[in-house]
């Protein structure tokens, strides 16, 4: 049996392992002569309770088949609009991804460029390094609040908190690998006279893409963490403003729901540039 065969089988059996263990979670549980608190709690909880007090189903965290249910329901019609609340899934992804879209274009157009030259000139890492270092790790969470005083505009706060928590990876791997190009390579292209320009595309920028995109992997990974944070502060549009709307409305089966839907929308993503890495990948 080969590597990916078995691989394959144990995350089926692991699947349906995690599978029974929530919906033995979630099973019914039944409960009698509650008090009127215990109702108005259950009630709060998203806990119907029947005319005798009685809890007969859990409608707080979902089954699997209610899950299923929910999954059909919100993808039978993704793109309705009934209001500034009540948008459908595919319109907040949509509103989601187009500002991790800018945001992480935005991160390129900086790191790419700035990466190049300080992985160029070992001074001006050294001096720009300590910055780097301390800006790196700051929370998105901390950004938003400068961003929505300094920019007055939830929309574009947003895009810039993607921004910069996107833009260490790419600097930081870009730096290193156009650092990391064999002297060999340089050589020869002096040698040869080659000009600046000339030499940073057919030498250096091939022989750094690897680290280069795995950099770029790595910051859209946090660029999609960062944006349902900062969708949940601002409002207004975008799946993490979805999960903080149905975690208003109890409605916990959608908030699931939505947390899957983010999960998969990152791994794509993440295997969108594993791929791409793979072809500018070299094997000497």
């Amino acid at each position: 049996m080969s590597l990916k065969l078995k691989s394959a089988v144990l995350s089926c059996f692991l699947m349906l392992s995690l599978l029974m263990v929530w919906q033995i979670a979630t099973m019914p549980k039944p409960k009698t002569g509650m008090t009127s608190e215990q109702t108005e709690y259950a009630k709060l909880m998203g806990k119907i309770p029947d005319e005798y007090g009685n809890v007969k189903a859990n409608n707080g965290m979902p089954t699997p088949n209610q899950f299923v249910d929910i999954t059909i329901n919100q993808l039978k019609d993704p793109f309705y609009d009934n209001g500034p609340n009540d948008k459908g899934i595919g319109i907040q992804l949509m509103h989601s991804l187009g500002r991790v879209a800018i945001g992480f274009l935005l991160a390129v157009m900086v790191a790419i460029p700035v990466g190049f030259l300080i992985g160029n000139a070992p001074l001006l890492y050294k001096v720009l390094d300590p910055f780097i270092q301390i800006l790196k790790p700051i929370s998105p969470l901390a950004w938003m609040p400068i961003a929505l005083y300094t920019i007055k505009d939830s929309t574009t706060s947003a895009i810039f908190v993607i921004f910069i928590c996107s833009l260490w990876p790419m600097l930081i791997n870009t730096a290193f690998g156009v650092a990391a190009v064999r002297k060999d390579w340089l050589n020869v292209a002096r040698v040869l006279e080659v000009n600046p320009l000339r030499k940073a595309f057919l030498v250096v920028l091939p022989a750094a893409a690897p680290t280069i995109i795995t950099g770029m992997r790595i910051s859209m990974g946090i660029a999609w963490l960062v944006i349902v944070a900062a969708e949940m502060l601002v409002g207004g549009t975008g799946i993490g403003y979805f999960v903080w709307n149905q975690w208003n409305n109890l409605s916990i089966g959608n908030v699931v729901f939505a947390v899957f839907l983010i999960g998969l929308i990152g791994m794509l993503l993440d295997m969108m540039f594993g791929q791409l890495q793979k072809k500018v990948t070299y094997i000497e």
